[in-house]
């Protein structure tokens, strides 16, 4: 006869020895994260269950977060807990079954960055198009550090280039990059360049960790991922401002060309050239133009203008009048024997009324008219019928040889 202790010991050899090294798949039933790092879960088929656990120091390497319904695979052995007399997987290792941890890991920090809003595009810094100050994250001795630094010098030798240097893979690498990056962000630079060259998936997963994601998604610099090559995609780009496929790729994209912009600079001074010139020679049509119309309206030019119209017109004047006279001069003799025979004519008139007048005159002188006896009567000069004179009336007579004043004492 033996005691219960006995027997879970018997046990617990006999489990412990025969179960060593065992792998097992399942789905996942519940899962506990303690405060002391252990990981309790169980695991479950159809028909029954189990329960797991995983010490602190193996769920430190674990890649991704156990999560109930998880489909996985435990690399471990069996562990027996005497004082109960219950029995567990001890796990060593667990792997998503069907693909790797890597990949569920990745997925996992994806979707729970994304629902934090580390990918909106509205929050992405724009960078600026002439940088002066570039923070390169990456190690010193790198490879595609060089690269960087050739292309740079080829394409835009006026920046300059300050290297922060820091592990790039690695188990300590990701809190070494999250500590550069946060340095880099204070050293005043225009842009962060967080990079290094190809690798396999476990070289690159130092930028896939949520430190280095948060580090990108704090600093106040633009910050630029050029992790690997062209078909990795990592953490760190969906979070940075911007993804750049290769180190070499990512330093075309952030410095402007030289020659492209010589080759501008030449076109546009080409083109402003022929454009000057083109507004010089309207400004000089402009002001011989301006200098004629000063030409035209200075008094000096109207006055002259002036005496020119006056001389043409007293040229006109003159021609019309010496046209005038010379056709009044054909005109004149027919003019003066007319004016000739009027006044012939006139003076003949004159002359036969004048001889017309002396003979009325002659027979109304008073010397041919008075007869023997007869004498004028006038009164006050005037002569009178003798029928007008009245009482008192003053007259004087007269005849051809003496004259008398007579008064008249009774008519």
């Amino acid at each position: 006869m033996i005691t219960v202790s006995e027997l879970n010991e018997k046990i617990k050899a006999i489990l412990e020895a025969t179960f060593m090294h065992i792998v097992v798949q399942g789905e996942v039933g519940s899962a506990t994260y303690h405060s002391s790092g252990h990981l309790y879960f169980t695991l479950k088929d159809e028909k029954s269950s189990i329960k797991c656990v995983m010490w602190r120091s193996n769920v430190a390497k674990l890649k991704f977060k156990i999560e109930p319904g998880e489909h996985i695979v435990i690399d471990g052995s069996i562990g027996v807990y005497s004082p109960r007399g219950e029995y567990q997987i001890i796990a060593v290792a667990i792997e998503p079954y069907g693909k790797g941890a890597l990949a569920v890991a990745f997925e996992q920090l994806k979707k729970k960055l994304e629902a934090k809003g580390y990918f909106e595009q509205s929050r992405k810094k724009p960078l600026p198009k002439f940088p002066k100050k570039i923070a390169v994250v990456t190690a010193l001795n790198a490879a595609a550090l060089q690269d960087i630094l050739k292309v740079a010098k080829k394409r835009w030798p006026l920046c300059e280039f300050v290297i922060v240097d820091t592990l790039v893979q690695g188990e300590s690498a990701s809190g070494q990059i999250a500590k550069a990056i946060k340095y880099a962000d204070g050293l005043g630079a225009d842009i962060i360049l967080a990079t290094r060259g190809g690798g396999s998936q476990e070289d690159l997963w130092a930028f896939n960790e949520e430190v280095v994601a948060d580090a990108i998604f704090n600093a106040k610099t633009p910050v630029v991922s050029a992790v690997g090559h062209e078909v990795d995609f990592l953490i760190s780009d969906f979070v940075a401002d911007l993804r750049a496929p290769t180190p070499s790729a990512a330093i075309e994209l952030i410095l402007p060309d030289k020659n492209e912009y010589l080759y501008m600079l030449d076109e546009l001074e080409q083109r402003y050239n022929g454009v000057i010139e083109q507004k010089i020679s309207q400004k000089e049509q402009e002001l011989k133009h301006l200098k004629q119309r000063l030409l035209t309206l200075s008094p000096k030019e109207r006055l002259e203008f002036y005496l020119r119209e006056f001389a043409s017109v007293k040229k006109s004047l003159d021609e019309i009048i010496k046209h005038k006279l010379q056709l009044l001069e054909s005109s004149i003799e027919p003019l003066k024997t007319r004016f000739e025979n009027n006044i012939n004519l006139i003076l003949r008139k004159k002359e036969a009324n004048l001889k017309l007048l002396q003979e009325q005159l002659e027979l109304n002188n008073p010397k041919n008219r008075i007869k023997e006896g007869f004498a004028e009567v006038t009164k006050d000069g005037k002569r009178i019928n003798i029928c007008q004179v009245a009482k008192g009336d003053e007259l004087k007579l007269t005849n051809e040889k003496c004259s008398a004043k007579v008064l008249v004492i009774e008519r």
